[in-house]
């Protein structure tokens, strides 16, 4: 990054998201920013020809169980939970005005 555009990146950042930053915060994080640019720029002269591309480092499964009918828990077991209850059914606060 040449001399002039120094902090050029950071300050306009920061000017689009309308933060205010002193000069000491631009330039730390000017520097920390030319740091993250630096590494990617190493990444880009890896080899990748060869690597199939993933979304993911590992393969990604499913990990819930089958959604099956199964046996429910007693009615008086729900009611008995619920914080307000009348006639067997369970009472929740309304929630849309008409």
């Amino acid at each position: 990054m040449s001399e002039e555009n120094q902090g050029m990146d950071v300050g306009y950042v920061a000017h689009l998201a309308r933060i205010d930053l002193t000069a000491e915060e631009t330039s730390l994080f000017q520097s920390q920013l030319d740091q993250v640019l630096h590494y990617v720029e190493q990444l880009g002269e890896l080899d990748v020809n060869d690597v199939e591309p993933t979304a993911h480092a590992f393969p990604v499964y499913n990990v819930l169980r089958k959604d099956e009918p199964g046996k429910s828990l007693p009615h008086a077991d729900i009611i008995a939970n619920a914080p307000a209850a009348t006639d067997g059914e369970i009472r929740v606060p309304k929630i849309i005005d008409q």
